[in-house]
């Protein structure tokens, strides 16, 4: 696997996290905050615009 490869592994990683709400111990709890709630809406808009950008390069458009 190259280092590409290990790095979007790692974002995946990192955002499933994020959005779940886990944390190491002796951290603060952002879980339920508004930065965390405008995270989440930031990646789920990345994510709408990254899967419309790959059904039109799939569909040829």
């Amino acid at each position: 696997m190259s280092w590409l490869g290990w790095l979007g592994l790692a974002v995946i990683i990192t955002g499933i996290l994020a959005v779940t709400g886990i944390k190491p111990r002796g951290t603060r709890h952002v879980a339920h905050t508004r930065l965390m709630w405008m995270a989440r809406l930031a990646l789920l808009a990345v994510l709408i615009i990254v899967g419309y950008l790959a059904f039109r390069a799939r569909s040829g458009g």
